[in-house]
Parts: C-alpha cells; sequence; structure tokens
C-alpha cells in the first residue's frame, strides 16, 4: 500500500488526469463527481503534467480539486517536461507556472518526465535534475523523482548518477511485461536493484486492456464464472500491477463516472491476482500475440503541438489499423475516412521521423504508417 513508502500517500491507487471527463474543455461537473467519489472512499493520489490535455488538466485539477479541498486532502504530482525549456534558466519559471496552473504552493511530487536516452541527456546539459533539487530544498516539493520510457540499461545510469531519485514511474502492464522495446519486467527490476519505489502508467495501455478481443473476453469471462465473481477486464490489468511487491502507485487515467466507480470496487480492498487469475492473464496476450496489433497508448506525443508537418493523426490512425484487425471491422474504413477528411493520411507521411523522437513506446512509426497505408489504401 502506499503508506508503505510515504506517509501522506493513504492507498496505492491514483487518479491519472491525462483523460479527463471531456466537453467543451474538461467536463468539470463530471470531473469534480469524480473527485469526490475518489477522496470519499479513501483515495488521495492526482497525477497531471503541463502538456496533459494542452494544459487544461493542470486548470481542472485547480478548480475541481486545489478550490474544493484543504490541501491535507490530497497529494498531487506534476512534472518537468523537457519541451517546455531550452537551458537551464527556463526552468524555474516554468515551475512557477505550473504552481500557478494548479494553484499550490508546493508538489508533493516532481518527476522528470518521460526520461530516455536522449532526453536524459537534454536533461542533464540544463542540469535539470539540480534544479529540481533546489525546489526540494527549498520545500517546493516534497519528494523528487522521475518518469521513464526506455531500455532498463538506460535506467540503471540515471539512478547510478541520481541516487537522490525517491521513486520511479514506468509503464508497467501484463501485455508489456516481457515485451522487448518497453522491458516493463527489466526496468521493475532495475527499479528493486536501488530500493526505488514504482509508480505505475499506462496499466490498461491506453485502453487497450479493457476493449479487448473476443477470444481474450472469452478467457477472463471463463475466469469470472470459475470463482463467481464479476470482475471487469480493467480489474484484472490493474490489479496484476499492483500485485507487484514494489509497487507505490498504480495510476489510472479515468475519463467517465463508470471506469471511477469501477476502478475504486477493486481497489479499495485491494487483492492480488492468484495464479489462476495469472495464467488467464498469460493467455490473453497470447491472443494478442496472434493479433500483432500496433502497441500504440495514444498518449499523442507524437502530435502534440502540431509537430507532425502533414497533420497525420498518428493514435487515431493506428487505433482504426488496430480495431480492424481485432474486429474485423469494415466500419473502420469509414472511420479512417472521418480521421483523414481534414487531416494527414497515413499514405502522406514524408518520414521525417519527428513522432519517432517522442514516442514513448519508441514504435517504428513510419514503417508503421505504411502497414496503416496498405491495409487502408491497397
Amino acid at each position: 500500500m502506499g503508506e508503505k513508502y510515504f506517509a501522506e500517500v493513504k492507498k496505492n491507487f491514483g487518479f491519472g488526469c491525462m483523460r479527463l471527463p471531456m466537453g467543451v474543455g474538461v467536463n468539470k461537473k463530471e470531473f469534480s463527481k469524480m473527485v469526490d467519489y475518489f477522496i470519499d472512499h479513501g483515495f488521495n493520489y492526482f497525477d497531471t503534467a503541463h502538456g496533459y490535455l494542452a494544459g487544461l488538466s493542470e486548470k481542472a485539477i485547480r478548480d475541481c480539486l486545489v478550490k474544493r479541498y484543504d490541501r491535507s486532502e490530497y497529494t498531487l504530482t506534476d512534472k518537468l517536461t523537457g519541451t517546455y525549456f531550452k537551458k537551464q534558466e527556463d526552468i524555474r519559471p516554468f515551475f512557477e507556472k505550473q504552481l500557478k496552473a494548479c494553484g499550490v504552493d508546493y508538489f508533493d511530487f516532481y518527476l522528470m518526465h518521460a526520461q530516455d536516452k536522449n532526453i536524459y541527456k537534454k536533461f542533464k546539459a540544463c542540469n535539470a535534475y539540480e534544479e529540481a533539487l533546489k525546489f526540494k530544498d527549498e520545500g517546493l516539493i516534497k519528494h523528487f523523482g522521475i518518469s521513464f520510457h526506455d531500455k532498463a540499461e538506460v535506467l540503471d545510469e540515471i539512478l547510478s548518477d541520481y541516487p537522490q531519485i525517491e521513486v520511479v514511474q514506468i509503464q508497467f502492464n501484463y501485455l508489456d511485461y516481457e515485451n522487448p522495446s518497453v522491458e516493463s519486467r527489466k526496468v521493475y527490476e532495475v527499479c528493486e536493484k536501488y530500493n526505488k519505489p514504482v509508480i505505475v502508467m499506462e496499466p490498461v495501455k491506453g485502453g487497450s486492456l479493457v476493449n479487448l478481443p473476443d477470444d481474450a473476453k472469452k478467457i477472463l469471462d471463463e475466469e469470472n464464472a470459475k470463482s463467481s465473481t464479476d470482475y471487469s477486464y480493467a480489474s484484472y490489468a490493474i490489479r496484476f500491477a499492483a500485485s507487484f511487491p514494489n509497487m507505490f502507485m498504480v495510476l489510472s487515467g479515468m475519463s467517465n463516472m463508470e471506469q471511477m466507480v469501477d476502478n475504486v470496487s477493486f481497489m479499495e480492498d485491494f487483492e492480488p491476482l492468484n495464479d489462476s487469475e495469472k495464467k488467464a492473464v498469460e493467455n490473453v496476450c497470447k491472443v494478442f500475440d496472434d493479433l500483432q496489433m500496433i502497441a500504440c497508448t495514444s498518449c499523442h506525443y507524437c502530435v502534440l503541438d502540431n509537430d507532425c508537418p502533414k497533420n497525420i493523426q498518428i493514435p487515431e490512425l493506428f487505433a482504426c489499423y488496430n480495431d480492424k484487425k481485432m474486429f474485423k471491422d469494415w466500419n473502420q474504413n469509414m472511420y479512417y475516412g472521418l480521421m483523414t477528411k481534414d487531416h494527414g493520411k497515413a499514405s502522406d507521411c514524408i518520414g521525417c521521423g519527428k513522432c519517432e523522437q517522442v514516442c514513448p513506446q519508441h514504435l517504428p512509426i513510419r514503417d508503421l504508417l505504411k502497414d496503416v497505408s496498405r491495409t487502408f489504401h491497397g
């Protein structure tokens, strides 16, 4: 549980504020209801970053959480993202902007965001870690950590360089556990080596472990029938991640009240996966392996700030491709057409590689867009 590591955190389940309920902007009425339900059931950890929802996430937290609850009632995490500074002198003004956007005087946790080999080089060159550690000395953050997207050897280097790191946020789910491009297991083992508590992001892999192929649904439905339970597909994914001993926090990016109620139902009195459930999850992985789907989590880093020169909505086109493979759904041709009506087609890619430079999954996006193009254009 959360209190095993940090006293201010009540339980090991957190509200990831990257995929909030939306309308014209964030639906603050719905978000406020979700915040209330979350806190009323004994949880208090909220996670955001300046780039989430193009800056709207921080402001929604200010209006729906910070203005409505005493500062002692919640734990707030924010992040330093490399796209928002060019030199060390840019970092403090940006940090102060984040405090103001959230309406707080300090952050409980502050993470160096999306660290990989190349981004880490930039952070080192700008003394970003040193600058953030000053914030801790000044009481502006309580705990210092990183969020990480790369191979285990890179994490080993970072944790060796900076023993001051208190916590590591990693992508971890049953589909990526042995994935050679994500290395969830190996990355987790590096955290164990350095005795760093782990925060889990993407436990349901951007919804992929909720919207399952029919063969995978059948496996989990049969598992539920064996034990007369009614666990959701999301529950198997989140409980898988939370079952590991060094997990301090598992985040879920909930976007509606239905997801909130479901997640709280199995995390309020958390039970790790039993042996039969673990076997079922292994069999679900085999189903996905056979489909050879694109491992996109829809984080949208590849299209933030309109970086794609051809304005290709990459995550949406990958979703159309996956759905067509998963469900043999001819309607995806129509959705593909809608997605590309006012945006670039997969075939419009000029191969500049900007998207691949920022992809946390390290996907070969240019090659994958060719696969999408062949699927929808022949």
